[in-house]
């Protein structure tokens, strides 16, 4: 039977503004691809990001484009071939896993390859950039949580991050500067974070500036995320970077981000595992790459007022693994 393709965008509200170096925003878009072979539905979500010059609507445009491709047998081999890694790719690929896993009547986690059932992941919940005193209360809010994600700016930032810790002082902490540091900023807090017990430091220098790392001293390892899409990305991070934040948004799917894994560990990379904010549907393939992870970033659904129905199920900061309503 031939393979139907249709992509649509969807919008999910988040429970306060999200604040980053980049701007803030109250809502999230998504696209969500969709895969119908007959009586077997497969699901896939991706985030477009304006920092890769996405959004919704083109994201949409390049699903949509790769219908009559689809149709005519393109497959998930195939597809990383004819989409360029990114947010619409992400969103087909997924969608390819799911409705394998759906056709075999096998879950995902044994098409990739896992060695074992997927089990719940502890993700860091992110606190937004704001002022200190309400960096603060969210950190006293949240300071059950046994990982916080403090997003910074530049300028104040080591105020804010000396105030998360006082709100929430048994709480692991790690930063993200999303490319919003210069290489003095990096040299003066650096050292400073480390004192506050600061165990990661996430894309301090913007990507085309990140040569200026190589030779610094390390006082916290530091993770490239802008500076990593995919294995391609690799190469040039050797000297600079501890550990890679692996996306499936950059990545372009669940396919390129296990083989980017499995790349970044053989170069001598630990792994954190991201994600844009998404909803269950776009968590629940990339907690199949984040199970070995040192880190795991994948509070997305955390911060909507309302998640897909199944969600992933979340008790705390441990999220999944998937329902095989929702995915895989």
């Amino acid at each position: 039977m031939t393979l139907r393709l249709t992509a649509r965008a969807e919008t999910f509200p988040l429970r306060e503004a999200f604040t980053i170096s980049r701007g803030s925003k109250t809502a999230t878009d998504v696209v969500v691809a969709e895969l119908r072979d007959g009586d077997h539905v497969g699901r896939g979500e991706g985030g477009p990001n304006a920092r890769y010059d996405e959004t919704p609507a083109s994201v949409v445009a390049q699903i949509a484009a790769m219908a009559g491709a689809v149709a005519g047998g393109l497959d998930r081999a195939a597809l990383q071939d004819a989409m360029p890694p990114g947010a619409a790719r992400n969103a087909l690929d997924c969608a390819f896993w799911d409705l394998e896993a759906r056709r075999a009547g096998t879950p995902a986690w044994r098409l990739a390859g896992l060695a074992a059932e997927p089990l719940p992941v502890l993700t860091a919940f992110t606190l937004s950039v704001a002022a200190p005193a309400a960096m603060q209360a969210a950190a006293r809010r949240h300071a059950a949580r046994p990982l916080l994600k403090i997003k910074l700016t530049g300028p104040g930032d080591l105020d804010r991050v000396r105030a998360v810790r006082a709100g929430a002082p048994d709480s692991r902490l790690i930063v993200d500067a999303n490319e919003a540091w210069s290489a003095a900023d990096y040299d003066a807090l650096a050292p400073q974070l480390a004192a506050l017990g600061v165990e990661l430091i996430e894309q301090p220098l913007p990507q085309h500036g990140d040569s200026a790392l190589a030779g610094r001293a390390r006082p916290v390892p530091v993770c490239a995320d802008e500076s990593c899409r995919d294995r391609a990305s690799l190469a040039g991070l050797a000297g600079r970077y501890d550990l890679v934040n692996i996306k499936l948004d950059k990545t372009g799917g669940l396919t390129e981000a296990l083989a980017t894994a499995r790349a970044a560990r053989a170069a001598g990379f630990g792994v954190m595992v991201g994600c844009m904010v998404g909803t269950s549907l776009a968590m629940a393939p990339a907690l199949l790459v984040a199970q070995d992870a040192a880190f795991a970033d994948l509070d997305g659904p955390l911060l909507l007022a309302a998640d897909r129905d199944p969600p992933l199920p979340v008790a705390g900061s441990m999220i999944g693994p998937s329902p095989s309503a929702l995915w895989g």
